[in-house]
């Protein structure tokens, strides 16, 4: 079970790490030795997006990636496939990150049937809501899955705990509006909005759009759980290649 992993690892790390990538970006055998390095270096769960021609949650950056994978031909069944590969080789969680439609033009029982026996705990659809959610929420019940679902700065505290009944694993906590990509302040008003959130479930809490440094990180601790980074490890991957990314995590955890 997802929580009870992530509530194990809490016990020796103030702050988990998350990671993001887009499968196959730059392409197939990149992602996978990404992913490689970023488990060697000490992150504990990892979202592998499936990429999708309009990422509306994501900025240029994860976009640019979506779109490069998607023209050089990776499908959603190499998407399985590689999922099936990472879960099996190395020790640490991964969930799908999906849009709904594409679970939908597959099937969305048969989508999260296939997840569940290729070994993932669980996926993040950020345009599908709760009350849309029935045969979504329905399917990972019955596969043993968890869905993450997300809150933003601008959910209402009513809203926070309605969210937090759907949800199993832990609660994604976007750190400010907008898309993926952009910097964030991680100041008092994120402090305020974490204890908002802390308030309305008993689910670990993981905080991502803007988290970069070892500053931001340390900016979590006491008040979350998890911090996810992708957009920087994308950046750093275009600009330096896939080793410097070890470079990266290494400085977060």
């Amino acid at each position: 079970m997802l929580e009870h992993y992530l509530r194990e690892r809490r016990e020796q790390r103030d702050v988990l790490l998350m990671t993001h990538i887009v499968i196959g970006y730059p392409d197939l055998d990149t992602s996978l030795r990404t992913v490689e390095i970023m488990v060697e270096n000490g992150v504990d769960v990892m979202e592998l997006q499936v990429p999708f021609s309009e990422p509306i949650a994501d900025g240029p950056i994860i976009l640019h990636a979506n779109q490069k994978a998607l023209n050089a031909g990776v499908r959603v069944e190499d998407c399985f496939e590689f999922a099936h590969q990472v879960a099996s080789r190395f020790d640490i969680p991964f969930l799908f990150m999906s849009y709904y439609n594409i679970l939908y033009q597959y099937g969305v029982d048969a989508f999260i049937a296939r997840m569940g026996e290729i070994g993932l705990k669980g996926s993040i659809v950020p345009d599908l809501p709760p009350e849309e959610a029935n045969t979504y929420l329905d399917a990972m019940q019955t596969h043993g899955l968890d869905p993450i679902f997300i809150y933003s700065p601008s959910t209402t505290d009513e809203r926070l705990k309605y969210i937090a009944q759907c949800a199993g694993g832990f609660i994604y906590c976007v750190a400010r509006k907008g898309v993926t990509g952009a910097d964030t302040a991680f100041s008092g008003e994120l402090v305020d909005y974490l204890d908002r959130c802390r308030k309305a479930t008993d689910l670990p809490l993981a905080v991502g759009f803007g988290v970069q440094d070892r500053d931001d990180v340390a900016f979590l601790k006491g008040r979350a759980d998890i911090a996810v980074v992708g957009s920087q490890s994308l950046r750093v991957l275009d600009a330096d290649g896939v080793d410097a990314v070890g470079g990266l995590i290494r400085s977060l955890v």
